[in-house]
This record gives structure tokens, C-alpha cells and sequence, in this order.
């Protein structure tokens, strides 16, 4: 099992560590309810250095790029960032990643810390193109500044304007005392706030003045579990959950980045169940009763009859009430549908709402 470069300050500061995706991560601190509380009032700091990251450069970088994923990256300008997948040959998703442009011609890819491996087999076996590529995973650690508080309490640490770095764009600058961190708006939580990538030989400094500069603003680390809860309340997609090898991206959703103004793995077949239609979505639901949904929860209609399968579910600490991701029937998708989630024999009900469930 694989350390992060800040295991040991998790395990000093007494969190509750546990496998995920093949390294050693702190799970929780102090709860977690508390931790995401922390994070949707004031701000909290998720070390995720085990997401991965590959660096494609030259001049057939942005083609391979557009061979491999789903959304359009040639939009991209130096400075932004574009969420997208890697579609299969079999019309489900390899892995959902970030794509950065950092200059011409070079492009940063963050993808899921269980995938790095499968990730990187996938991409190369694409590059005929003459792309170099590097996987710097194992060199890169990444921290997630997130909360309301997060730029107010971090501005004193860096030269470039925090609150200028708007959603899904980034700047290279000095953070920290360190030089050349990328800094990001790309939150998973809903609740504002940045990344930090920095070298592993960096990430100790840079967290240890993170917590100096954030002391008077309630600042606390926070662990996986409250990171989960925090992008459920969004409706944020979790690999290895809502999608995987054979959810197609139509099915859950993400048809907004699935572009078939070019061409890329499969897209002709994903085109063609654009035009016939799904026949299964994933949907967000709540509780209509105080019950809590879980993973693989088989979802019924009025007759008792399985119509679906849940893919994330919790008691919503924002809320106070069970929400859920799952797959539906189209006939059982629409906004105020009526369903039910099979606890332990009975049949809870349930609605079908909009994303998100937590609305500032």
C-alpha cells in the first residue's frame, strides 16, 4: 500500500486511515459530519495526492487528446481547465478525468488514483501520434482548499489574485513560499475554494502554512468520507459508483461533455444511442421517509417490480435526509417520479428531485 508524502501529519493528527485505491488515506478526524460542516461554512483541506497525473506534450498532444476523450478540448485556452471521459470501445467510460493546457502544445490530465495504471495502458495505446508522455503521479502531491472561506484565508500566502481564478480555470504562481504550484478552481465539493499541485518534496511546507495562514478562520483537515457526502449533495459523478466500464456517458448524464462535433473512441456508437435513446438514466433522489440509501440498493416502482440500482447514497449532513444517485428506467427518470429503495426487505419510498440536492 502506498503512502501520500503527509501520511504521517494524518496519522500524528490521529485520523482514522483505511485503504482507498491502493494507497493509505485518512478516512476521517474528528467525524464525519463535523468535517463537512466545516468545509460547506468555513474551510477544511483534503490531501488527495493519490489522484494521478500525466503530462502530454508536442504538437500532436491536443490530437490525441481529442482520440481519447469525449469532450471538445480544443476550446481549451492556456489557463483552463475541461472535465471529460475516456469512452471504451463497448460504450462505457475507462475513467473520467481534468484536462489542463499549461502552454502549447502541453496538457496536464488528472485522473482517478485507482485508474492511474489502467489510465495510462489506455491513453498509450492510442498514441501513435508521437505525444510525449509522462505519468508524474508518484512525484505530484495535491491538496483541496475548499469552503467559503478558502480564498480569504489563503490570499496571504501567494501573489496571484485567488479570488480572480474563476471555476475551471488555473494559474501558475508562487503559494506558500514555493514557486511554480498550480493553483485550480476545479472543486469537487460545491462549496468554492482551490487545489494546490506542488511536488512531493513541497507538500509538507505548503500544508503547514496552510494551516498557519488559515488558524483564525476555523481551518481543519478533512477526510475521503466527508469528501464523499460534499460531492454527493452536488450530484458530482464518482467513479467506480455512478460510472464505470459500462455506464455510458448518455446514461448518466453527461451528454453535455460528450461532443460529436469530432470524432473519438466510440463515438459513432454513442452517437447512434443519442439518436435512439437511452433506455436507462441516472437519476437523484430523496428520501421521502428518515432512511438511508446505499450502494447497490435495488430500486422498485408502486408494484414492487426492480427498475434500477442505486449508485450513491447517504444521510445528507447539509440536509438531514437519505439522498441517493441511481440507475432508472427512462419510464421512472422524470423530476417528482415516484420510486422505491429496497432496505432490508422493505420498500421505502422516495422521489426523484433535480440537481443539486444542497442549494446554497
Amino acid at each position: 500500500m502506498k503512502n501520500t508524502a503527509l501520511t504521517h501529519i494524518h496519522e500524528g493528527l490521529g485520523a482514522k486511515m483505511l485503504p482507498f485505491a491502493g494507497y493509505n488515506m485518512p478516512i476521517t478526524y474528528e467525524g464525519v459530519n463535523a468535517e463537512h460542516e466545516t468545509v460547506r461554512n468555513s474551510v477544511g483541506v483534503f490531501d488527495v495526492s493519490h489522484m494521478g497525473e500525466f503530462l502530454l506534450t508536442g504538437p500532436n498532444a491536443l490530437a490525441l487528446i481529442q482520440k481519447v476523450t469525449s469532450n471538445d478540448a480544443s476550446t481549451l485556452t492556456i489557463g483552463r481547465a475541461q472535465y471529460s471521459c475516456l469512452p471504451n470501445n463497448e460504450g462505457g467510460i475507462v475513467d473520467d478525468l481534468i484536462i489542463y493546457k499549461m502552454k502549447e502544445e502541453q496538457y496536464l490530465l488528472v485522473v482517478n488514483a485507482s485508474n492511474i495504471e489502467k489510465d495510462w495502458n489506455w491513453i498509450s495505446s492510442h498514441n501513435d501520434l508521437g505525444v510525449e508522455m509522462r505519468n508524474l503521479s508518484d512525484d505530484y502531491s495535491l491538496l483541496a482548499i475548499q469552503g467559503p472561506k478558502a480564498v480569504e484565508a489563503m490570499q496571504s500566502l501567494t501573489s496571484v489574485d485567488l479570488s480572480a481564478i474563476a471555476y475551471y480555470h488555473f494559474e501558475v504562481g508562487d503559494f506558500a513560499g514555493i514557486e511554480h504550484v498550480i493553483i485550480s478552481a476545479t472543486g469537487y465539493t460545491g462549496s468554492g475554494g482551490f487545489e494546490i499541485y506542488c511536488k512531493n518534496d513541497e507538500v509538507e511546507q505548503v500544508w503547514n502554512k496552510v494551516f498557519e495562514a488559515g488558524a483564525s478562520y476555523g481551518i481543519k483537515p478533512i477526510g475521503l468520507a466527508a469528501r464523499d457526502t460534499l460531492r454527493l449533495e452536488m450530484g458530482f459523478c464518482l467513479y467506480g459508483n455512478d460510472i464505470n466500464d459500462t455506464t455510458s456517458p448518455l446514461e448518466a448524464g453527461l451528454g453535455w461533455i460528450t461532443k460529436f462535433t469530432k470524432d473519438f473512441t466510440n463515438s459513432e456508437a454513442l452517437k447512434k444511442q443519442k439518436e435512439a435513446g437511452v433506455t436507462r438514466k441516472l437519476v437523484a433522489f430523496e428520501m421521502q421517509e428518515r432512511a438511508v440509501p446505499r450502494h447497490d440498493y435495488e430500486i422498485v416502482d408502486g408494484s414492487g417490480a426492480v427498475i434500477g440500482i442505486v449508485t450513491s447514497g447517504t444521510m445528507s449532513p447539509s440536509m438531514n435526509k437519505g439522498i441517493g444517485l441511481g440507475y432508472v428506467t427512462v419510464a421512472n427518470s422524470a423530476v417528482d417520479s415516484d420510486i422505491f429503495i429496497r432496505i432490508r426487505k422493505n420498500d421505502v419510498p422516495a422521489k426523484v428531485v433535480k440537481l443539486p440536492f444542497y442549494k446554497k
